[in-house]
């Protein structure tokens, strides 16, 4: 009886999809260098996305048919892309969502209608609003990634010494200063000439009923 042979997997043969995170440990590095190399790659964020999409793929989803190098590789080179200033991913990314959202809002407010009890028309109802929301606030902010919004700063125009004016607030507060200063020291002229007027008028008063009392004397005798 013949015996099957097995077939025995060589160094350059790969199982894809491929299931494990791959740490390059080139010849010469000390094992203090490998476990940077680990930690660099545990702490890198593509690992938390990978660790998520695992959570959520692995039950009843496609984690069995995904190459976890090639979504390590993928999930590299959407972060390179943004940093380039390459927004294609993440604007597809919030449109897929808002609709996603929008079909999610759509099936709750279905079910929501189709409900007889209050309680259970409320939660569903409540739970579509959310999903209505949601999707509101991710294409806004799909329009502000396409059309940033414009800031216009107020510009401060500094003055020659301590004086800062801003808007022109300032300058009408110190021509109103000015305007005040005018109007004390033309009023402070017209008391002082006020004054010296008085005096001159008393002065002749006086001299003038001198007079007369004199006139009166002489014509008695």
């Amino acid at each position: 009886m013949a015996s099957k042979s097995k077939k025995t997997a060589t160094p350059e043969t790969k199982e894809y999809p491929r299931k494990a995170v791959q740490v390059v440990r080139e010849q010469g590095d000390s094992d203090e260098m490998a476990a940077r190399k680990m930690t660099a790659v545990v702490s890198a964020p593509e690992m938390a996305a990978l660790r998520v999409i695992r959570g959520a793929e692995k039950k009843d989803g496609v984690w069995d048919s995904i190459d976890v190098p090639a979504l390590m590789d993928q999930l590299r080179d959407q972060a390179s892309a943004v940093n380039r200033g390459d927004l294609s991913q993440a604007e597809a990314m919030l449109m897929n969502q808002a609709t996603a959202l929008q079909s999610l809002f759509a099936r709750l407010a279905e079910r929501g209608m189709s409900c007889d009890l209050a309680p259970a028309f409320e939660v569903n109802m409540r739970m579509a609003l959310r999903a209505q929301n949601q999707c509101r606030a991710t294409l806004e902010t799909l329009a502000a990634i396409k059309n940033p919004p414009v800031i216009f700063a107020k510009q401060a125009n500094i003055a020659n010494g301590h004086q800062q004016i801003n808007n022109g607030a300032p300058s009408r507060a110190l021509e109103s200063e000015s305007q005040q200063s005018k109007l004390l020291e033309a009023q402070h002229g017209e008391w002082l000439d006020t004054g010296t007027a008085g005096a001159a008028i008393g002065a002749d008063k006086a001299m003038a009923a001198v007079g007369e009392i004199d006139r009166a004397e002489n014509n008695r005798g």
